[in-house]
C-alpha cells in the first residue's frame, strides 16, 4: 500500500492533522492502540485568556479565527454537535480580585475577551459574595465526541490500524518510509505521552502532566455557563457537570485516585452549595512541556520523520494551528514558527 502520510496516534493533534490532510486531497492512514487518554478525557474549554494571571493566552485570536470554522465543518461532515459557546464566568473571591480584573480589561490586548461589567447572580447554589467576571470568545469542544466519530469515520474508510505501532519495523529510503507493507512519503507522531517511548524523539523534554476530572449530577443547579474558581465547573447537558482538573507531576499513569477526587470536591463545595453526586472519575496524562509550547517539527536525521505533540492544557485552540503549521512546512518547505521548532532544544 503507498500512501502521503502515516500518522501515529489519533487524539486531538492527530485528529485535526487529519482533517488537513483530508482536506489538501492527501492520503493517509492511522495507527492508534488508544493506550493514551488525555484527549478523550479533555474539558475541551476554548478560553482566550489565563484565568489565574489574567493575561491572554499565546496567539489566542490567531488560534480562534483558525480553529472554530475547522470544528464547524467537522460538525457537518460527522453530523454530530462538537461546539458548545458559553460563557466563562470569574468567580470573584475578594475586591482586589475585582480590580485586578478592570486593570486586565483595560489592557488592549485583553479588552476583546474581558467584560468590564460585574456579573452578580442571586442563586441558591451558589455562594459568590464578590459576584463574577464575564470570559467573551469561549467555549467548549466536545472532544471525547470527536475523537471517537472521527476514528469510526477512518475504520469506515480503512484507514485505521487500531494496534501498536513498533518503531523496529519502521525503514528508510532516500525518498521515503516503509513501515510493514505501507509506504508513504512521510510519517508522523503525534502520540501524546506515548512520545517517551519514541526513540526519534524521546529526548525531547516532554514532562507530562496528569489531570483528573470529575462528572457530577447537580439538579438543583440549572446553570448554562462554566464557572472558573481554583477550578473549572462546566455544564454538559442533563443535570451533568464536568469537574476539573488537577495537576500532578509524579503520577504518569491513567489511573483515578482518591487523592484528587477528594481535591475537586473540596474545592468544589467553596462555592457550591446544592447537593451532587459523583457519577464518573477520569484521568489523563497531558503532553506538557518546560516552555508551555507544542513540539513541532522535522527529524534531523530521517528527514520523512516528524512530531506533532506538547499540545499542553489548551489542545483546542492550538491543535488546528500547529496542524496547519506542520502541513505546510511538509508540503511547502515553510519555516514553522520557531516558538514552537523542535529546534529550540538543539
Amino acid at each position: 500500500m503507498k500512501v502521503n502520510y502515516i500518522i501515529v496516534g489519533s487524539g486531538l493533534a492527530g485528529t485535526l492533522f487529519c482533517q488537513k490532510l483530508k482536506e489538501q486531497n492527501k492520503s493517509f492512514i492511522v495507527i492508534d492502540d488508544d493506550s493514551q487518554q488525555s484527549s478523550t478525557v479533555a474539558a475541551g474549554m476554548y478560553n482566550p485568556v489565563i484565568l489565574k494571571r489574567f493575561t491572554a493566552v499565546w496567539r489566542a485570536q490567531e488560534q480562534l479565527n483558525l480553529a472554530m470554522p475547522i470544528y464547524n465543518q467537522l460538525e457537518k461532515e460527522l453530523n454530530i454537535r462538537l461546539n458548545y459557546k458559553v460563557p466563562i464566568y470569574r468567580l470573584f473571591s475578594s475586591i482586589e480580585e475585582q480590580n485586578k480584573w478592570f486593570e486586565a480589561a483595560d489592557n488592549p490586548i485583553l479588552s476583546n475577551y474581558l467584560s468590564t461589567e460585574l456579573v452578580y447572580i442571586n442563586h441558591d447554589c451558589i455562594k459568590s459574595d464578590f459576584g463574577f467576571g464575564k470570559v467573551i470568545q469561549t467555549g467548549r469542544i466536545d472532544t471525547k465526541t470527536l475523537i471517537e466519530n472521527y476514528k469510526l469515520k477512518l475504520e469506515s474508510t480503512k484507514q485505521l490500524y487500531s494496534e501498536s505501532f513498533d518503531y523496529n519495523d519502521l525503514d528508510f529510503t532516500s525518498t521515503h518510509v516503509k513501515y510493514q507493507n505501507i509506504e508513504a512519503n512521510h510519517i508522523v507522531f503525534a502520540e501524546g505521552f506515548g512520545m517517551k517511548n519514541n526513540p526519534f524523539f524521546n529526548e525531547l523534554p516532554l514532562n507530562g502532566t496528569k489531570g483528573e476530572l470529575l462528572t457530577i449530577h447537580a439538579p438543583e443547579l440549572k446553570i448554562d455557563y462554566v464557572i472558573k474558581s481554583s477550578m473549572f465547573l462546566i455544564p454538559i447537558g442533563n443535570d451533568l457537570y464536568r469537574v476539573g482538573a488537577t495537576y500532578e507531576r509524579s503520577d504518569k499513569s491513567n489511573l483515578v485516585t482518591e487523592k484528587a477526587k477528594n481535591e475537586l470536591v473540596n474545592k468544589l463545595r467553596t462555592f457550591l452549595k446544592c447537593d451532587f453526586s459523583i457519577v464518573d472519575q477520569h484521568a489523563g496524562i497531558r503532553p506538557t512541556v518546560i516552555d508551555r509550547r507544542p513540539l513541532v517539527g522535522r527529524h534531523d536525521e530521517f528527514k520523512n520523520v516528524y512530531v506533532l505533540n506538547g499540545l499542553g492544557t489548551r489542545g483546542v485552540m492550538i491543535a488546528p494551528y500547529v496542524a496547519k503549521q506542520l502541513f505546510n512546512l511538509i508540503e511547502k518547505n515553510e519555516t514553522l514558527n520557531p516558538e514552537i521548532d523542535i529546534k529550540r532544544f538543539n
